[in-house]
């Protein structure tokens, strides 16, 4: 049965995922590159400090990211997490973090992890009680092992959770809302341009519209920003790629709010 938790990376999703962890009777350590207090467990800059042979789980919830050199996926930071565990065959790992398909289970080949679980986080700080840790999930497992002793952790955490068949599966479904969700957006301000260039209210016509019970369009603010949404759209761009499929809709959502940002600065320069 699992007791001792290690939650690795203390940010915005991470602390509260320990904090909520630590509520359920855990023993948990909390383990971040940069100083963090917390008065219900301890945590550590020192992966020394934390007693690895104890441990029966690694809630892993680092950022990744996208490297616009190269135009690929930049995975380094769950890399570097990952091989400093490698020693723990036997503990459960659970990658909380938005991954790109396939990683989960080049993780587990690379570093010989034999139960691995892929929970990734649906977590936003604007409403931490109805969309904080304890919201439905997706749960995929890369073998029955996993399945198991995941599930078994998740329940006693109250989490519930929608299980997938495979966890590429979990992995696809996280970028895939997100990408999804960046094209609402990107429609939105692109409707919003023509709309102010016809002279007429986007807001008025975005709410005459969402008076239709299948239509839902959503605001044109001031962009898309934040950290996910860019960056997940860009997952789903490079795996078409890997298929040779280019992905026409996605890239114009790309294209879409980069034009839209523009004509926001161009209005605010103008009234300067």
């Amino acid at each position: 049965m699992i007791n001792k938790v290690c939650v690795i990376s203390l940010g915005t999703v991470g602390l509260p995922t320990a904090e909520y962890i630590y509520s359920h009777g855990f023993e948990v350590y909390g383990y971040d590159i940069r100083p963090k207090r917390s008065c219900k467990f301890r945590i550590t800059t020192n992966w020394n400090d934390i007693p690895h042979d104890d441990i029966d789980i690694y809630v892993i919830t680092v950022s990744t990211g996208w490297d616009h050199i190269n135009n690929v996926p930049d995975l380094s930071a769950l890399y570097d997490v990952c091989s400093n565990i490698a020693r723990a065959k036997k503990a459960l790992i659970s990658i909380e973090s938005t991954v790109p398909i396939g990683t989960c289970r080049s993780i587990a080949n690379k570093y010989g992890f034999k139960l691995v679980v892929h929970v990734p986080h649906r977590y936003w700080s604007g409403d931490p009680i109805n969309r904080g840790v304890k919201q439905l999930r997706v749960f995929g497992a890369l073998n029955e092992e996993s399945k198991k002793i995941g599930l078994d952790f998740y329940k006693r955490l109250e989490i519930p959770l929608f299980v997938v068949s495979n966890i590429e599966i979990a992995e696809m479904c996280k970028v895939l809302e997100n990408a999804y969700r960046f094209t609402q957006i990107a429609f939105a301000e692109e409707a919003k341009m023509i709309c102010d260039a016809l002279g007429l209210n986007f807001e008025e016509v975005r709410k005459a519209c969402n008076t239709k019970w299948n239509i839902d369009i959503l605001e044109a603010r001031e962009g898309i920003g934040g950290h996910c949404l860019p960056k997940d759209i860009r997952y789903m761009i490079y795996h078409a790629k890997q298929v040779s499929i280019d992905a026409h809709l996605l890239q114009a959502a790309v294209t879409a709010d980069e034009i839209y940002k523009r004509c926001i600065k161009k209005k605010a320069d103008a009234h300067v």
